[in-house]
C-alpha cells in the first residue's frame, strides 16, 4: 500500500468526487479510479458508494479514512523532522488532551519554541481521556495532557503546577446560582449533565457518595462546549471542570465550585516506548522551564 494511493483515497473522500479530485491532483480521472480500485481489491472491500453524481464512503470506508488520516500524518511529522538544515530544528509536535484552563501553560511553551524555530508547527486533537489514549498508544500524538484521576504507569509523565477545581455549570438565574458552593444533596435531585468517562463516574460517586448511575443523568458529552448549550436551553446541571466556559459578564452562566472541593492535576504524558523527535524535546525542555519558573 503505497502512500500516494492513501493521499488519493483521502483528496477523493474530502472531495466527494473522483473528477475534482482528480482535477486537484493533476491526474487524469481514469488513472484515479483505476487506483482506487487496486486499493479496494487490495483491502477485499469497497470504500466508496459511486454514483453519476457524488462519490460517498462506505462504513468500511469511514473506518479507514481514519487510519489513513493517522499513517499520513504521521509520514508527514517524519517527513518534515528531517527536511531541514542540519542543526535547525523542524516538524510537527502533536498534542492532545481534554478542555483546561491548564493548558495556558503549555501553550506558552509552544509560541517560545516556534518563536525560537519557526520551522516547528503544532497539531492539537481535543478529545477525551480514552480518545487521546488510543492515539497516544498508536503514536499518532507525541504528548497526552490527562486530568488526573487517571493509570498513568505505562507513561513518561510530568505534572502541572495548575489545579483545576470541579463544580457546576448552571443557568445565571438557577436557583443554585444563590450559593457560593455546591453540595452533594443539592444535586441529587436535579438533572445532570456530566462526561461521558467510565473514571470520572467513579470519581464522582465518591463525592455524592453514591452509584453515579442512580443519580439523574440527563446528558452525557466527550466536551463540555456542547453541554453548555443544554445548559443553557435548561436541560440540566453540568458537574465540570471550572475556567472553560465564560461566565462573566452577560453570558447567562454561573459556575459554583463543589464542597467538599474536589481538584485535579495535570499531567503531560509520552509513551516510555517511543523517542521523541528533536522538535518534541525542545518543547518539552521548554515546558519544564516554564514550570521551574512557575
Amino acid at each position: 500500500m503505497e502512500l500516494r494511493v492513501l493521499r488519493y483515497f483521502l483528496a477523493v473522500a474530502n472531495e466527494g468526487s473522483v473528477s475534482r479530485a482528480a482535477a486537484a491532483l493533476h491526474v487524469t480521472q481514469p488513472t484515479l479510479s483505476r487506483q482506487l480500485m487496486d486499493l479496494e481489491e487490495e483491502l477485499g472491500t469497497r470504500l466508496f458508494r459511486r454514483s453519476s453524481r457524488s462519490t460517498t464512503l462506505t462504513e468500511s470506508g469511514i473506518y479507514f479514512r481514519r487510519r489513513a488520516e493517522e499513517i499520513v500524518a504521521l509520514a508527514d511529522a517524519a517527513q518534515a523532522e528531517f527536511r531541514g538544515q542540519e542543526g535547525v530544528i523542524t516538524g510537527d509536535i502533536a498534542i492532545g488532551g481534554g478542555e483546561s484552563p491548564g493548558f495556558a501553560l503549555p501553550a506558552e511553551a509552544a509560541k517560545r519554541v516556534q518563536d525560537a524555530h519557526p520551522g516547528v508547527h503544532f497539531r492539537l486533537y481535543s478529545g477525551n481521556g480514552n480518545d487521546v489514549t488510543e492515539r497516544l498508544e498508536r503514536g499518532v500524538l507525541d504528548f497526552a495532557f490527562f486530568i488526573a484521576p487517571i493509570d498513568l504507569s505505562r507513561y513518561h509523565t510530568l505534572e502541572l503546577p495548575v489545579r483545576d477545581t470541579w463544580g457546576v455549570l448552571m443557568p445565571a438565574d438557577a436557583p443554585l446560582a444563590a450559593c457560593e458552593r455546591i453540595r452533594p444533596e443539592q444535586l441529587r435531585d436535579k438533572p445532570l449533565l456530566i462526561s461521558s468517562q467510565s473514571r470520572v463516574d467513579t470519581m464522582l460517586s465518591a463525592w455524592f457518595g453514591e452509584d453515579i448511575h442512580r443519580l439523574r443523568i440527563a446528558a452525557r458529552g466527550n466536551l463540555l462546549y456542547n453541554l453548555s448549550h443544554m445548559v443553557r436551553q435548561g436541560m440540566g446541571y453540568a458537574v465540570t471542570l471550572g475556567g472553560i466556559i465564560n461566565t462573566a459578564g452577560d453570558s447567562g452562566l454561573a459556575f459554583r465550585p463543589l464542597d467538599p472541593p474536589l481538584e485535579a492535576t495535570l499531567t503531560l504524558a509520552w509513551l516510555k516506548s517511543r523517542p521523541v523527535s528533536r522538535a518534541a524535546a525542545a518543547w518539552l525542555q521548554t515546558v519544564r522551564e516554564l514550570i521551574t519558573e512557575n
